[in-house]
Formats: C-alpha cells, sequence, structure tokens
C-alpha cells in the first residue's frame, strides 16, 4: 500500500473475451463482505449501564380497573451491541416499535404511571464531539 496515494497494487486473473481490458488499466474494485444486518438502536442515553445487566424503560399501555387506558413503565433488560455515534445496537430485550425512555430513567421504577413528553429529542451525531459549556 502506498500512504501517500492509499493506492494498493494488486494483481488478478480476469476473464477478458471482448478485450476490453488492457494491460496497465486502472480499476476501481468494491470487495462486499458479509451481508447488510438490521438493528435496532436506541440513542445511548436510553440505557442504564449496571453490573448486573444493562436495562431499558419501555413505556406500556394497560388498563386498570376501571376500564381506563394509562401509560406505565416496565423496566426491561437488553443485550446491547456496537455504538455507531449517540446511537447503541439493542441485540436482545425489545423489539421494534416499543416506546423507550430517552431521559429521566432515575427517577422510575417498574408500574410507575409517566406522561410522553417528545418536546425534548435526544442528540442523534454521528460523530459527536465534546463541547465547552
Amino acid at each position: 500500500m502506498d500512504p501517500a496515494t492509499r493506492n494498493v497494487q494488486v494483481r488478478a486473473t480476469i476473464r477478458n473475451p471482448k478485450r476490453m481490458l488492457l494491460p496497465g488499466m486502472f480499476a476501481t474494485v468494491a470487495i462486499t463482505s458479509g451481508e447488510p444486518q438490521r438493528y435496532i438502536t436506541l440513542p445511548q442515553t436510553s440505557v442504564s449501564y449496571n453490573p448486573y445487566g444493562d436495562t431499558v424503560f419501555v413505556v406500556e399501555e394497560q388498563k386498570g380497573q376501571d376500564g381506563k387506558a394509562s401509560l406505565l413503565a416496565q423496566q426491561k433488560f437488553v443485550t446491547v451491541g456496537g455504538t455507531r455515534g449517540d446511537q447503541v445496537a439493542i441485540l436482545s430485550g425489545i423489539k421494534e416499535g416499543d416506546t423507550v425512555v430517552t431521559a429521566g430513567q432515575i427517577k422510575l421504577r417498574t408500574g410507575v404511571p409517566v406522561i410522553v413528553n417528545n418536546s425534548i429529542q435526544p442528540a442523534n451525531e454521528r460523530a459527536p464531539q465534546p463541547r465547552d459549556q
């Protein structure tokens, strides 16, 4: 590999029945490795990292004794994967479409009624940088 140009010399054997390729020609090669993967991702602020297991709070709708529906917090253990920017992959523990709490988890426990307020959105930077405030 040439560090100045980031070019790599490769020798390969390619069939050329129409004689379109000539010696010394340049080529761009794309090598695919593996298959694209789909993950459920969450903001890193929504995961509580603990020695006994990583958890998130999910908002679930439940009907009370009076028949009215209410939103309750439910703590669930999750298996986290790799991170990219402000997002973390969730390998197991929740399913697509679950409503996850992204702020205020310290005040929650299982069965506590919650009110959804989407006015504050979590950060979603590809390459987060520390900020002086």
